[in-house]
């Protein structure tokens, strides 16, 4: 008998009232209840007999399963840090700093209480100001070489040149550079910037200290930098 059930099955032809052929069904379905599709007659070809069956069982129902999250992919990073500068003088002044990505870090200075004309502004290695600006070391310079001009190969990371002041005494500046990166083995955050009293010779004027100092004099105000936030930009 299950035999005959089996070879009667495979040949069942499935029908409805208003359907005879098996590829209406599905049109069929959307207008029959969970209760009365549990319980339809089924009729087999085999004339005389009646198959009663569960369509749950037969007819299986799928919805699409939810697209996996894509992953967010950077596209941009910037990154911003900020030094309060102070001194034992009137000096003083805030220097902020931008990186896009891993691309040069953009300096803004602006500086008061100077004297008129160009003072050496350099960063240095050490963000201590415990003992005023002497404790914060030499400049900063990760490649062990001489001092010199901004634009130059050889000189030191933290060499950024002279600033100018004005008849006022104020000097503002915006330096580009891509030796003082905020990020990584090298990052400049926690390191303090000085400006000192004099001009800087680049490394060019012959005195002893020239090829160190740039021969810039004491030091009028520093602060070190810290920083001040991370901006991402995401693709999704």
């Amino acid at each position: 008998m299950q035999a005959a059930l089996a070879v009667m099955a495979a040949h069942t032809v499935f029908t409805a009232a208003a359907a005879p052929t098996a590829h209406h069904l599905p049109l069929l379905f959307t207008n029959i209840s969970s209760h009365s599709l549990s319980s339809l007659p089924l009729h087999s070809s085999f004339h005389g007999v009646a198959l009663k069956a569960n369509l749950r069982q037969l007819v299986s129902f799928s919805t699409p399963s939810a697209a996996a999250p894509k992953p967010l992919t950077v596209v941009s990073a910037a990154k911003k840090a900020v030094a309060v500068l102070k001194g034992t003088s009137t000096v003083e002044g805030v220097v902020t700093l931008t990186q896009e990505d891993e691309g040069p870090t953009t300096v803004n200075v602006r500086i008061t209480g100077l004297t008129p004309g160009k003072h050496g502004f350099h960063l240095h290695e050490f963000g201590d100001t415990t003992n005023g600006c002497i404790s914060t070391g030499p400049h900063f310079n990760p490649n062990g070489l001489t001092h010199g001009a901004p634009d130059e190969e050889v000189r030191h990371a933290g060499d950024l040149g002279n600033i100018v002041a004005n008849a006022d005494g104020v000097a503002e500046a915006t330096i580009v550079d891509n030796q003082i990166p905020l990020t990584g083995p090298n990052s400049v955050v926690g390191r303090a910037f000085v400006v000192h009293e004099l001009e800087d010779d680049l490394g060019k004027g012959g005195h002893e200290l020239s090829l160190s100092t740039g021969n810039a004099g004491g030091r009028l105000a520093c602060g070190m930098h810290f920083v001040l936030n991370f901006i991402f930009w995401y693709i999704i």
